[in-house]
């Protein structure tokens, strides 16, 4: 993870996560939060998935970056969909404004995560480095220290 872009994704991907891990364990226990689970188990499901894929997309894993896609839009997108239709509708509760904001940036990361990791993968498989390629990508250099070699007598056989 070279570039600043990825390791902002990473770290709102880790406070989003955290955020709503202090809202499943307040909603759990019985305390008001900003959000409310649309469904506790799989949002504890989607907790644990999200971890690791976090933790997987750090390392630049393709897979992991398509799980945490998917498992985002399938426990955030219909919720998002139908509170969308609701805003266009004009019948959502004031109350629940708060929630597509999280559904949205939860939909809004996955995607942005998924294109970052997409996007490093061909940097990955040809990388360049401007401090090395300079003696291992130049065939000048290593011709003058051949020729060189070839004219000093330095080397006992």
């Amino acid at each position: 993870m070279k570039n600043f872009s990825s390791w902002l994704i990473a770290m709102f991907a880790f406070m989003f996560w955290g955020f709503r891990l202090i809202g499943t364990v307040l909603n759990s226990i019985g305390i008001d939060f900003l959000f409310v689970p649309s469904n506790m188990a799989m949002e504890i499901a989607l907790l644990f998935i999200t971890f690791i894929c976090i933790c997987f997309m750090i390392k630049r894993r393709l897979l992991a970056a398509l799980i945490y896609l998917v498992a985002h839009f399938m426990y955030y997108g219909p919720t998002f969909a139908g509170h969308f239709m609701q805003i266009l509708d004009n019948t959502l509760p004031f109350e629940s404004y708060m929630s597509v904001l999280f559904e949205f940036f939860a939909l809004v990361l996955a995607i942005a995560a998924l294109f970052d990791v997409l996007l490093d993968k061909n940097r990955k498989a040809h990388p360049t480095d401007s401090k090395t390629d300079w003696f291992y990508k130049n065939k000048d250099y290593d011709r003058k220290l051949d020729e060189r070699a070839d004219k000093n007598n330095y080397r006992t056989l």
